[in-house]
């Protein structure tokens, strides 16, 4: 299994926040991953991250589909990478309705088959191929009749690092995940219940993996936890419980929650009720008491070492060939101090296989 870090929304202390990484490199971390949603871009966080960095492999986790051309995406994927010698995957993500129209003004449609057209545009800049694409929802070069007329194929003019940057496609529906499995090197899970895993997501796994082809390799399949050494006191878990209750109510409307969706498949179909109404509602800190307590540890990654060897083995029975930690410890010290420690609790799986 792999060891990753998973950065917040940081909106103060962000030089701060990558000197801690620099620590979590050095004691083994291996991957860096820097979200999105509709808080500061991905891509200037991750160029400074390559610029104090070594060997860390640094990933959007992840990038707006919607709000940016497919070549822009390609072309910002490949200067990620160049600046970092290559140690960059492209994560992306379709977000939802609420974000996509409500803070980019564009129309959330079509997210399936937009992603497949973008990760194929994608590939082919990569490759340095004369850019002509016919889609159902993306053309380029605009066909006659559209625009001045005078748009002509072309190719990036520089040569990339690699001919193929890693995509990590981020999926909870089952067609999503189905689509993961078969066109992009990882998978990444939100919200990941081990003992569900199979369960809820074994079949899409298994039907994209029918159509992938080899040349991708196996499947990589990441999950974000928060993470501590330590007994699981609500003082720790409780931002862990927060974060769900915002997901489960407010990250959506009714009927169109895809976190709230998912709780549901895991077996909590009347909690996701009571949680969004009441996050709905306005009565946050009501929809956080109402998560279920087996939620809250099954998604975390927080026990004394003995309790993380377990959780370990179950995230690793589940197909999870990268975690991705947010450590919650008080201090630096011993936030760095923990990243350490669970290397070596890593370490005792073996290598990683996706």
């Amino acid at each position: 299994m792999r060891l990753g870090i998973q950065l917040g929304y940081r909106g103060e202390g962000f030089a701060d926040a990558v000197d801690e990484v620099v620590e979590y490199e050095a004691v083994g971390a291996e991957l860096v991953v820097v979200p999105e949603a509709y808080s500061f871009d991905a891509v200037s966080q991750l160029g400074y991250l390559a610029a104090r960095t070594t060997r860390l492999r640094i990933a959007s986790g992840v990038m707006q589909l919607y709000s940016r051309t497919p070549t822009l995406t390609a072309m910002t994927a490949a200067g990620l990478d160049y600046v970092s010698g290559g140690r960059f995957a492209l994560g992306l993500g379709v977000s939802g309705p609420q974000v996509v129209e409500g803070f980019h003004g564009v129309a959330y449609d079509a997210p399936l088959a937009r992603t497949r057209e973008v990760v194929e545009i994608c590939r082919r800049v990569w490759r340095r191929e004369t850019l002509v694409f016919s889609g159902d929802h993306y053309r380029i070069p605009l066909p006659p009749g559209e625009g001045t007329g005078l748009g002509r194929p072309l190719k990036l003019i520089n040569h990339p690092v690699r001919p193929r940057i890693p995509i990590l496609l981020a999926a909870m529906g089952p067609r999503n995940v189905a689509l993961a499995a078969e066109i992009a090197e990882g998978w990444q899970a939100l919200f990941l219940d081990p003992r569900a895993a199979g369960r809820v997501f074994g079949e899409s796994l298994a039907e994209g993996r029918s159509r992938r082809k080899p040349e991708l390799g196996p499947l990589d399949i990441s999950v974000p936890v928060p993470f501590a050494l330590a007994e699981p006191a609500p003082s720790l878990l409780d931002p862990h419980r927060a974060q769900l209750a915002l997901y489960l109510g407010g990250m959506g409307a009714r009927g169109r929650n895809f976190s709230n969706d998912l709780i549901r498949r895991y077996g909590y179909p009347r909690e996701a009720e009571v949680i969004q109404e009441l996050y709905l509602s306005g009565r946050r800190a009501e929809a956080a008491a109402a998560v279920p307590d087996d939620l809250v540890t099954s998604t975390s990654l927080v026990g004394r070492p003995d309790e993380i060897r377990r959780r370990l083995a179950g995230l690793a029975a589940a197909g999870v060939t990268t975690v991705l930690v947010s450590p919650l410890a008080a201090t630096r010290a011993e936030r760095v101090r923990d990243v350490g420690e669970l290397r070596s609790l890593v370490d005792e799986l073996g290598p990683a296989t996706g």
